[in-house]
């Protein structure tokens, strides 16, 4: 709960970008947002669970991208 607290204090916009898996027993919240840096993504995670938090880069693949991979 009080991860839950700290992200609705810090915006429901930045709520809206978590999903979690507290009701299912996996007490884990994923988001994913846009940032500039892998610093500022981690700013987004309440400070007393930043240094907890992983932070991955993701991206999509086009049809192409995923032919030409098999050549």
């Amino acid at each position: 709960m009080k991860v839950l607290d700290a992200i609705l204090m810090m915006g429901t916009g930045l709520l809206d970008k978590f999903d979690f898996g507290c009701q299912v027993g996996e007490h884990t919240g994923w988001a994913v947002v846009e940032a500039g840096s892998e610093s500022a993504a981690r700013n987004m995670v309440p400070a007393f669970v930043r240094n907890k938090a992983r932070i991955v880069e993701v991206s999509k693949f086009t049809p192409q991208q995923i032919r030409g991979a098999h050549k």
